[in-house]
């Protein structure tokens, strides 16, 4: 491609910055929506997500002695802790989901020295028994928020479902039809695709966006001083090291790409940095942030592998961040679109968990005990949480977030059989 000037790293930057959007945006839409949050606290949530992505990026990115991957990496909030934050705001409260998410970067921090021993909980067994299950447990909101929204006195109409199917189509079709990038923006694009339509049809409202400001300093506890509750911080921390774990395999087809060697050290101090990233989402009442995938395919696809790109794209980041409009803009969205958007995500996870599985022996009856008490338990409970309705609330958190649960029962599983499995005589020879 030549040597890149600043007009080129700006406009791979912005494109880094598209990629990423869709899946930035789409988390603080959920929790927002599901915590029933007014939409001047949404526009918030928005905008100090975006601003954090940038920060977290540039941490990863640039780092320090004791920080920092140093590859040409993307933080953003990951799927995997929607559900956990969603059921700890319902029965902590938004303080204790902050309390939660800053003690769970200081453990990554500190474990990131150890990691390499903890893994040994997290074989693929247990990997994609969790990915699956968290994959399997979010389409739930996306079928409800494709319906209008959960609570919606348009639940179900057709209005809703024709938005909802298009933008799913769209998807659809700029994936078999678009090449490059547009296949990498093609959600980003259904999305605005969907808005657009929905505004022809007199279902969006603009109003917020002529009220929002051009600009606002972010301001760290907005939503209040952070709680520290065991249960939440137990349940956040386990979403910590799955995606831990994921980022290691970010890092590593990372420097694959890029043909660089990752040591051990490097890979340690990569996750340092997400831990300190995630402490930073914390304090500003943002999101646990680890690095995302979709960002490594654009590398590899534009073969540029130049570290200054992210660092323009974290500055990107942070600049929208600051930019209230451009959060508003995003809220008026509607349920319907995000709903339909969200399917092909979320299927995705799905399909990664699969991937993860496909790797196992399933001739093995252990592998095969593991897979179906875990998902069963993550899904089961995801589906019935009232189940658990009479336990003592700090107890709710755990085992009514599936993902938790589902976690839980496949590393018990995993190191009873791990323990407990001998070879046979036949094997011993």
């Amino acid at each position: 491609m030549g040597k890149l000037n600043g007009w080129k790293i700006s406009f791979l930057g912005f494109q880094h910055v598209l990629a990423m959007y869709a899946g930035a945006v789409v988390v603080p839409l959920i929790v927002g929506g599901a915590l029933k949050m007014n939409p001047e606290q949404l526009a918030y949530l928005i905008s100090i997500d975006l601003f954090t992505c940038g920060i977290a990026s540039l941490l990863q990115v640039i780092g320090g002695s004791y920080f920092g991957v140093k590859l040409p990496v993307i933080l953003g909030c990951t799927f995997t802790a929607v559900p956990p934050m969603i059921t700890i705001g319902q029965l902590e409260g938004l303080p204790a989901i902050y309390g939660s998410i800053i003690a769970s970067g200081l453990i990554v921090t500190l474990i990131a020295q150890f990691f390499n021993h903890i893994m040994r909980l997290f074989p693929p067994v247990v990997i994609g028994s969790v990915i699956t299950t968290i994959g399997v447990s979010l389409i739930p909101v996306a079928m409800n928020n494709m319906a209008g929204g959960q609570g919606s006195p348009t639940f179900g109409q057709w209005e809703n479902l024709f938005l909802g199917l298009l933008t799913l189509l769209t998807v659809i079709l700029l994936n078999r039809f678009g090449k490059g990038f547009i296949q990498s923006i093609s959600v980003l694009l259904a999305m605005v695709i969907g808005t657009i339509t929905a505004w022809f049809m007199g279902l969006v409202d603009l109003s917020h966006v002529a009220d929002a400001s051009w600009f606002r300093i972010v301001q760290p506890f907005y939503f209040g001083v952070p709680e520290f509750h065991v249960s939440s911080i137990i349940t956040m921390s386990l979403v910590a090291i799955v995606s831990m774990i994921e980022s290691t395999g970010v890092f590593m087809a990372l420097a694959d790409i890029c043909d660089e060697k990752l040591e051990g050290e490097r890979v340690k101090k990569g996750l340092r940095a997400e831990g300190l990233a995630i402490m930073i989402g914390g304090l500003f009442n943002s999101f646990p942030y680890t690095s995302f995938s979709q960002n490594v395919g654009l590398v590899a696809l534009s073969k540029v592998k130049s570290r200054a790109v992210v660092i323009a794209a974290g500055i990107i980041l942070i600049v929208l961040g600051l930019l209230p409009k451009v959060a508003v803009v995003t809220t008026i969205i509607p349920n319907a679109v995000l709903g339909g958007a969200m399917i092909p995500m979320f299927g995705m996870v799905i399909v990664s968990g699969i991937r993860a599985l496909a790797t196992i022996d399933f001739k093995q009856t252990q592998n095969l005990l593991i897979v179906a008490c875990s998902v069963g338990m993550g899904l089961g409970t995801s589906v019935v949480p009232a189940i658990f309705k009479e336990l003592p609330d700090m107890i709710r958190v755990v085992v009514e977030n599936g993902i938790v649960l589902g976690s839980l029962t496949a590393i018990v599983l995993n190191i009873i059989f791990n323990k407990q499995a001998k070879p046979s005589a036949a094997e011993a020879v």
